[in-house]
């Protein structure tokens, strides 16, 4: 058995190898202001009562009462976001006070500018909630959907992390992203825009890519990617950014499950694409895309 003066000089000796890591310097970062997961968490927890009361959080309150526990959440809401998006932006800032009086002022004017909108956001869940229902005869009531459905939990999250990346909120969007990836299975990027009424069937293996077009009355089943061909590199031979690479797919569209449409390609308005497709071409409108049935 070791020696105690042999074992703190281990322990001595492996946080100075852990700490000694030059080339990846961003490892360890000397700022104390990095965003927190468990707060996002809370304040997503916040957002779904907010966005469906009674659902989550108090179910037993109506009226001036639920006006009252709405106020409450929303002041919540608003000084918890305003804190986690001060902290990524000191995450990323040039400034060494620990104390950046710009970051924190952004952070106020962009938490204030998310809060308006929240009816927007619901608005739109509104949308997915009837899609859900309307889309699956299995669900009983709207209320189902909203309990125990992956895709309308998936969609609470994507709405707020994109109203949340259209503003230039760093980091918490991504953040936001993954956690309904963790939660559902589902792997929607904060970046792409999604019309009203969409719902994912099933839902899990489900990957909608960063510049992804989504219109109006589209419904996807589980295992379906919306991806890109190939990453354009740099003279370094990294992805080049921000280049749109990821699918447009117009209204009324319907993608059974497991099929991968890869590219900026565009899939008209009402068109069905079949199981298990593999699509990098246009395809119009109305048209079906289905593999061939095969009889001996």
């Amino acid at each position: 058995m070791k020696k105690h003066s042999d074992y703190k000089m281990m322990i001595a000796s492996v946080v100075t190898e852990l700490n000694n890591f030059k080339e990846y310097s961003w490892l360890h970062h000397n700022s104390p202001e990095m965003p927190s997961i468990e707060k996002v968490d809370q304040i997503m927890l916040l957002l779904k009562k907010t966005i469906f009361p009674g659902f989550f959080g108090h179910s037993n309150v109506s009226g001036d009462l639920l006006n009252y526990f709405l106020g409450a959440d929303i002041d919540n809401i608003y000084r918890m976001l305003s804190e986690q998006i001060k902290r990524g932006f000191c995450f990323d800032c040039s400034d060494d006070s620990k104390n950046c009086a710009g970051c924190e002022v952004k952070a106020v004017d962009l938490a204030s500018k998310f809060i308006l909108q929240l009816p927007k956001i619901k608005r739109n869940l509104a949308t997915d909630v009837v899609a859900a229902y309307n889309g699956d005869p299995a669900a009983m009531n709207y209320a189902q959907t909203i309990f125990c459905y992956p895709s309308i939990l998936s969609l609470t999250y994507h709405r707020i992390a994109h109203e949340l990346l259209k503003l230039g909120v760093p980091l918490l969007p991504r953040i936001i992203s993954e956690m309904a990836h963790s939660k559902t299975g589902i792997d929607i990027h904060p970046g792409a825009s999604i019309g009203e009424y969409f719902f994912i069937d099933h839902g899990t293996g489900v990957v909608i890519g960063e510049t992804a077009i989504i219109g109006n009355n589209v419904r996807l089943y589980q295992g379906v990617t919306l991806g890109a061909v190939s990453f354009p590199l740099d003279e370094n031979k990294k992805p080049i950014k921000g280049i749109v690479r990821h699918p447009i797919v117009e209204n009324d569209v319907i993608i059974y499950s497991n099929s991968t449409l890869l590219g900026r390609i565009t899939i008209g308005k009402g068109a069905v694409i079949g199981a298990n497709m593999w699509i990098t071409h246009d395809v119009p409108p109305g048209a079906k895309e289905m593999k061939e049935n095969k009889t001996k």
